[in-house]
């Protein structure tokens, strides 16, 4: 969290941020680092025997569960993404919406939870899909998300 603290404060001052929006930034940034790491905890418990870890297999695993939270959201997988957008650098996530992204964060926590009740892969995916749905319209048009669309960066 230092290295991002670190980059955010760069950041912001190359940009004019003020300290209150590198501070909005950080704890955003902090939140989404938290799911990531609760998601990768549950699926390194849950779904990877002892044997796995460190090979190839281990990294299947992890790419397996990111492309439930893309399918659940998105509705298509990484590759997917990438063999209909070859022009587009990074990932389908780099592209989303400030929606998409406080979405995905919720997704990250209930996928970590759904995985610790030993809930199988297409009912989690049913499941993440109906809540992503329904999250995506409630945020749809909220004084909150307004509010965060106005701090500095690129989501849009």
């Amino acid at each position: 969290m230092l290295a991002c603290r670190t980059l955010l404060k760069g950041c912001g001052q190359k940009n004019g941020w003020s300290s209150l929006e590198q501070n909005r930034w950080s704890s955003f940034l902090q939140n989404r680092w938290s799911s990531l790491l609760q998601n990768i905890h549950a699926v390194k418990m849950h779904l990877i025997p002892p044997r796995l870890a460190g090979t190839k297999q281990e990294g299947i695993a992890y790419a397996s569960e990111a492309d439930i939270l893309n399918l659940s959201l998105f509705g298509i997988t990484a590759k997917q993404w990438r063999e209909s957008n070859p022009d587009l650098k990074g990932n389908i996530r780099d592209y989303a919406t400030a929606e998409q992204l406080l979405v995905l964060v919720n997704l990250e926590n209930l996928n970590a939870h759904f995985i610790k009740e030993r809930l199988a892969q297409d009912e989690r995916l049913e499941k993440l899909n109906e809540v992503a749905i329904y999250q995506m319209q409630l945020l749809s048009g909220t004084k909150a998300l307004q509010a965060f669309k106005q701090l500095p960066g690129k989501i849009k």
